[in-house]
């Protein structure tokens, strides 16, 4: 996660207290809806949503983790963009993935830094075959380290987690829509490779991607379980998320919910990757379990936890390497990514579709 990431406004939605004490049963959802959001989700199907997230799993996807452990472990301790660390961790998922019968591009930006000489780092994009590509479901995650560490909860665990839904899903899945898995890099140095990539679209291929999931870390060992907060509720950024991000975040929570955790909101802030495509109009959302702020009280008594504690002390850190991972706080965000791209894959429920994007 990029360090403007230590400047967030977290905000805690107390009424999933409620939901867990009656043991997540139900309960009202008092989020209130962007003013260009239905307020209600109309049914989906959620056969495709309900496989993925019975067949991917926080043990499978710690293989992946392990994997770039090594990468880090022979590559100075750290996969930084544009380091011999991170081209190890592109060939890494990109060969995973044509292994299980994906097309691959690792297509090589160049970008500005605003601290040094320019970033040349390489994205890795993956698409089903299956499904309309004027409706794509982007999946998005990066795959750069800093170079103080290893970076395996920031964003190892977001990267891991995508591999292993690719994998689940695989290249020709039943799906309407496209899904298409895009790893970014240099996102420590300012969200580089997610801005080049949205730059590098035409305005008819921007409006052919309905939404982008985007995440970065999810094994905080002080873990929140957030979802990025679509409805404005806790926004302080100036501009409004844009039209459909309160229906991703509806549909997040409301499967954290039914795993039995309630869900608190983070700003859509522009510190992930999600940034640049929201500044382009394309609905996001997405989901973590915290960085460099303390845990409070009133935290710890939803999600346990110690309170007063950064939810990662490693964060930025060399320390950041396996043993910094919640394997608990982990397997229950891999299910819900995997439930949100199923979901989002066979139908958008509320995200606008192409004929009102095109208006």
């Amino acid at each position: 996660m990029s360090v403007i990431g230590w400047r967030r406004r977290l905000g805690v939605v107390l009424a999933g207290a409620a939901l867990l004490a009656a043991g997540c049963s139900g309960g009202p959802d008092r989020s209130a809806p962007a003013p260009s959001d239905p307020p209600s989700d109309p049914p989906s199907d959620t056969r495709l949503a309900e496989q993925l997230a019975a067949t991917t799993s926080g043990d499978a996807a710690f293989v992946h983790l392990r994997a770039l452990q090594g990468v880090a472990d022979r590559n100075g301790g750290q996969r930084a963009a544009g380091s011999p660390g991170y081209d190890a961790s592109v060939e890494y998922v990109a060969g995973v993935l044509r292994d299980a019968g994906f097309r691959v591009e690792t297509p090589v930006v160049t970008v500005e830094s605003d601290e040094g000489p320019p970033i040349t780092t390489r994205n890795v994009v993956a698409q089903t075959t299956t499904g309309r590509t004027d409706e794509v479901v982007l999946v998005g995650a990066h795959l750069d380290s800093v170079p103080e560490g290893p970076g395996i909860n920031d964003n190892a665990s977001g990267s891991a987690a995508h591999l292993d839904v690719a994998l689940a899903l695989g290249s020709a899945p039943p799906v309407q829509n496209a899904v298409r898995f895009v790893w970014f890099g240099a996102e420590e140095d300012g969200l580089l490779g997610a801005q080049a990539y949205v730059d590098g679209l035409t305005e008819e291929q921007r409006r052919d991607i309905a939404l982008m999931l985007n995440t970065d870390m999810i094994g905080s060992p002080n873990a929140a379980y957030l979802t990025y907060d679509g409805d404005d509720a806790d926004r302080t950024a100036d501009d409004p998320a844009p039209p459909g991000s309160a229906v991703i975040e509806r549909r997040l929570k409301a499967r954290l919910a039914a795993i039995g955790v309630p869900a608190g909101d983070v700003d859509l802030a522009d510190d992930s990757d999600y940034g640049p495509f929201v500044d382009a109009g394309i609905p996001a959302g997405g989901v973590n379990t915290g960085d460099a702020p303390l845990k409070t009280p009133e935290q710890a008594a939803l999600w346990g936890g110690e309170p007063g504690v950064p939810y990662d002390r490693c964060y930025h850190r060399a320390c950041d390497t396996l043993t910094n991972i919640d394997r608990v706080a982990f397997d229950r965000m891999v299910d819900t990514i995997a439930f949100g791209v199923g979901l989002f894959a066979v139908d958008l429920g509320g995200v606008p579709d192409r004929a009102a994007r095109d208006r």
